[in-house]
């Protein structure tokens, strides 16, 4: 059993990026913020799945090369291998949930130079 509440993390980079609320055994949970003009670096998971379910605001997320925009209440099911980047070119903070499993120590893979 385990208990946490969202006030014991904190986000990656100061008040955006992920905050692990759960990192393994078998699965991350996170919830993820991205202020107005943020983005976060294309990648792909080798064995990880990812859900992102969209609480407040919107974002634009590319899975291998197709854009999607994404609102309060959307949720996106990204495969393993599929590619995607995340970026909120909106006026507004976007705050979501994101889940990642089953669970690896490592494995994500940056691709630096994505372009879509």
């Amino acid at each position: 059993m385990y208990i946490i509440n969202e006030s014991e993390r904190e986000y990656r980079f100061g008040n955006s990026g992920p905050k692990y609320l759960m990192k393994g055994p078998r699965m991350n949970f996170a919830v993820v913020q991205f202020q107005p003009g943020e983005d976060f670096t294309a990648h792909y998971h080798d064995v990880m799945e990812e859900n992102f379910f969209i609480l407040e605001g919107e974002i634009k997320i590319v899975v291998d090369g197709v854009t999607y925009h994404l609102k309060q209440g959307d949720f996106i099911h990204i495969e393993p291998t599929e590619t995607h980047y995340c970026f909120n070119p909106f006026e507004v903070c976007v705050k979501m949930i994101s889940t990642l499993a089953p669970y690896q120590e490592s494995d994500k893979v940056e691709l630096k130079d994505y372009t879509f």
